[in-house]
């Protein structure tokens, strides 16, 4: 079956740095869109960055975009969320999920991770 398995979460002090990494198994990872999605306590799932298949095409949120970016390595099945200047809004849930549609909304993405925590704070 299908398993996304998140990783990299952690406590972080205001303007550091963390690298999220999504490692995926029984898909033909290649053929899939990748995106992170983040839910805070309280708030609804948003939607943060995807990336197309081969890595060509990303999107990203207007809240994070200069600071978050997103990657991947099909070699190795797993996407990647570099994550920089973190600010205590960026404190959620994390998760990434599959979708073979060239979408954000978290409706058309058909597998999920069970997320990793960050939590921004000094």
């Amino acid at each position: 079956q299908v398993q996304l398995v998140e990783s990299g979460g952690g406590l972080v002090q205001p303007g550091g740095s963390l690298r999220l990494s999504c490692a995926a198994s029984g898909l033909t990872f290649s053929s899939y869109g990748m995106g992170w999605f983040r839910q805070a306590p309280g708030k609804e799932r948003e939607f943060v960055a995807r990336i197309s298949w081969s890595g060509g095409g990303t999107a990203y949120a207007d809240s994070v975009k200069g600071r978050f970016t997103i990657s991947r390595d099909n070699a190795k099945n797993t996407v990647y969320l570099q994550m920089n200047s973190l600010k205590p809004e960026d404190t959620a849930v994390y998760y990434c999920a599959a979708s073979r549609l060239v979408t954000m909304s978290a409706e058309r993405f058909a597998y999920w991770g069970q997320g990793t925590q960050v939590t921004v704070s000094s």
